[in-house]
């Protein structure tokens, strides 16, 4: 693709700092306003111009079809299911994400969330500050994570990342993924319900979309069972929150940390009160230095298409 030389850069979203700064000064980008009224308005007086959107939002079909120039897509995040892929298909849009920049962190979290939901790391922060232990209660006995058998389900990257991690803990390693993957010893299980059967804790990596959608089903869950523990760092939409919410209310699964639901910031409720359950508010990335590292990624990504049309870190359509 030819280089892109006029047009309007338009931010959909919020984004980092150092994002939205360099997007002002050096590329005069156009902010999307909110949904209403204003941003009809807005697109009727602009969208004709829009060759390059950076969003931190997602973009859905109707913003895509409103936009006709649009050329590329420069999306914050590895995950991009909050982006209408199949409406970018036929108009030979492209798509960027960073991937890469935030695996470690992401799978020091998943590693964290295990850690914690094992040993009761949150709610024994709890009970010592609700006055229990000083009370003279006990804190119940919790579980080892040293030895555990981790199923991992997604091996690309930050799942690698994750098991080269637990491996050091002395877990042992199985995975399920679409295709079996060749360059390593782990074991492989045909599917998620055969990887929940097979081991103690269970760590969601994979991404998200329609292709996930409630992949961690009620039947994976009763697989992994009263003794079994679920990491999710993923995508709430790859489980079956409904299902999730029963099981753990009825302990039929042992516990969860989970840092992604299904309809953020929404939390269900009834996990509120369990002291099984560890809740983060999507914080897998959310680092100082790899929240400035994606920033950089997605000006590379960004300053790469305006210059020759070719992206840093292309997602295949």
């Amino acid at each position: 693709m030819a280089a892109v030389t006029d047009g309007v850069v338009l931010q959909v979203g919020g984004l980092h700092p150092t994002a939205e700064r360099e997007l002002a000064t050096t590329y005069g980008a156009l902010r999307l306003p909110p949904a209403g009224p204003e941003r009809a308005a807005f697109l009727a007086e602009h969208g004709g111009d829009v060759t390059v959107a950076v969003t931190g939002a997602g973009m859905d079909a109707e913003l895509i079809g409103a936009l006709p120039r649009l050329a590329a897509v420069i999306n914050l995040g590895v995950g991009y299911d909050a982006v209408d892929v199949a409406a970018l298909r036929p108009r030979g849009i492209a798509l960027s994400n960073t991937p890469d920049v935030l695996t470690d962190c992401v799978a020091d979290l998943a590693v964290g969330g295990l850690i914690d939901v094992y040993r009761g790391l949150s709610a024994g922060d709890r009970f010592v500050r609700s006055g229990a232990w000083a009370a003279g209660a006990k804190f119940p006995m919790r579980r080892r994570v040293s030895g555990a058998r981790v199923g991992i389900l997604g091996l690309g990257r930050i799942g690698r990342a994750v098991a080269h991690r637990l491996e050091a803990f002395g877990c042992s390693i199985s995975y399920h993924n679409r295709r079996r993957v060749d360059d390593v010893a782990y074991a492989y299980a045909a599917s998620p319900v055969e990887l929940a059967a097979s081991v103690d804790a269970f760590i969601v990596v994979t991404p998200g979309g329609a292709g996930t959608q409630a992949l961690v089903s009620a039947e994976v869950l009763a697989a992994l069972g009263p003794s079994g523990f679920l990491v999710n760092v993923a995508r709430g939409s790859v489980v079956d929150q409904d299902a999730l919410v029963t099981a753990l209310g009825s302990g039929s699964l042992g516990g969860a940390a989970l840092d992604v639901f299904a309809a953020e910031p929404q939390v269900p409720e009834e996990l509120f009160a369990l002291d099984n359950v560890v809740l983060l508010p999507h914080i897998g990335s959310a680092t100082v230095e790899t929240r400035e590292a994606m920033a950089q990624l997605v000006l590379r990504n960004l300053e790469r298409f305006l210059a020759d049309g070719t992206l840093v870190t292309p997602v295949p359509l």
